[in-house]
């Protein structure tokens, strides 16, 4: 009979990244029981939420044209604004992707005359056309319809400037952005403690600012979400944790209901709201990733702590470190070179179900600045929750590994990811 070993070196690992592999991920139970329980208490936060709105065979239906009383939408929606401890939610296959998911909110909220304010930073790369701070503004952008933009970065130790905040917050101000994750960025994910602290800290000085909070990468990682802490939105794409790698597109907005009308106004039209859109037959889908979606997320944390423990013990600068605590799926390794940041995606690739074969290349992708390189053998095209690794090519040359639908895929990705590493010749294993 053929051993776990066995078929691993028959998948081109050699016996020393096997062993090597190994040893880290055996030092690791303690923690990988830690992530079970959130799992398991995040668990249960799903099954009573469909418990109490009382999911039934009927909610996965289809509806067409303008799908109107779709009992299984507005079920999820309520699933969802119960799971987050939110007035209420707009969950809808029409929302293609975390972008557009942040671009209906802010266009939903800011009017001509407003500015925006991110008090943590620059924000990810695609949101700066929607916001219009790229060179080259792409048309439509935030910026066009007279809403400005106001930027204040983390200090150096990655804490909030306060001071700065305070002194950005102006009568102009009426919604405060929190990217939660760190995007192409080496700093620190935010805690949902941290989140609560700097929305307490606003709202303070400002009642009326609308807090709004990206999601993305963070959901069922710790016991609580955003929402539960003050934040008046919460953003995120189905594609990534809670969609629990079913959902086939897809994104959410939770929060105040008030907001939440604003946004289904500007996803349809003034006067339509919620009330229209049809789910053509995904609603099974999405009720079925979102009850999956804790222990999907667990297993792509474990992931990501096991590749901050592979790549950190060999002397790479990994955000988080292999010891502190996570607050989202993604993995930061700085690898220093173009070819590292290569190799280690053709590593993730390898270990793809879906287009193994295939070696990615960095190109010009829309929304980037630079080039960037994307592994991601998945089932849904962009998955994030699935194996996936990306980075542009630009100084540091970090790659953002994440996802794994599995613990197991997960590990099998980051072994193979090391793998090309040495093929290369970009790193040397401890004897």
């Amino acid at each position: 009979m053929e051993t776990l070993k066995d078929w691993y070196l028959s998948s081109g690992i050699d016996q020393e990244v096997y062993e090597y592999c190994d040893g880290i991920q055996r030092g690791l139970q303690e923690r990988f029981a830690e992530i079970d329980e959130v799992a398991e208490y995040n668990q249960m936060k799903v099954v009573r939420a469909m418990e109490h709105c009382r999911v039934s065979a009927a909610c996965f239906e289809s509806s067409t044209g303008y799908g109107y009383d779709d009992l299984g939408r507005e079920t999820l929606e309520a699933v969802y604004a119960e799971a987050f401890q939110a007035e209420a939610a707009l969950v809808r296959p029409q929302i293609t992707c975390g972008t557009h998911a942040l671009t209906i909110a802010l266009s939903a909220m800011l009017r001509p005359g407003d500015e925006l304010l991110s008090p943590v930073g620059k924000p990810y790369d695609t949101l700066e056309g929607v916001i219009g701070i790229k060179e080259d503004n792409p048309p439509g952008s935030l910026k066009e319809f007279g809403i400005s933009y106001r930027q204040v970065d983390l200090l150096e130790d990655g804490s909030f400037d306060f001071d700065g905040i305070e002194k950005a917050l102006n009568e102009r101000t009426r919604l405060v952005t929190i990217q939660r994750s760190k995007g192409y960025a080496t700093r620190k994910t935010l805690s949902v403690k941290r989140i609560g602290e700097l929305i307490a800290f606003i709202k303070a000085r400002r009642p009326d600012v609308v807090c709004m909070v990206d999601n993305c990468y963070g959901e069922f990682v710790e016991r609580k979400e955003p929402t539960q802490v003050g934040a008046d939105l919460c953003v995120g794409s189905l594609i990534k944790n809670p969609g629990g790698g079913l959902a086939p597109i897809g994104g959410y907005i939770v929060g105040k209901e008030t907001y939440i009308e604003l946004c289904a106004c500007r996803l349809t039209a003034p006067g339509l709201g919620k009330e229209v859109g049809a789910t053509l037959g995904v609603n099974g889908a999405f009720f079925q990733g979102f009850f999956l979606a804790p222990t999907v997320t667990a297993g792509a944390l474990k992931g990501a702590i096991f590749a901050a423990n592979v790549y950190e013990n060999l002397g790479f600068s990994v955000v988080p470190d292999k010891s502190e605590s996570r607050h989202d799926i993604i993995q930061a390794v700085t690898l220093g070179s173009p070819e590292g940041v290569i190799a280690f995606c053709r590593g993730i690739q390898a270990a793809s179900p879906v287009d193994s074969h295939v070696a990615p290349e960095p190109y010009a992708m829309p929304g980037y600045h630079s080039d960037v390189i994307m592994a991601a053998g998945a089932f849904v095209q962009g998955s994030s929750i699935e194996l996936s690794a990306d980075g542009p090519i630009e100084p540091p040359y970090a790659v953002y590994f994440q996802g794994g639908l599995t613990w197991y895929h997960a590990r099998y990705g980051i072994t193979m990811s090391l793998q090309h590493m040495k093929n290369a010749g970009l790193v040397s294993l401890p004897r």
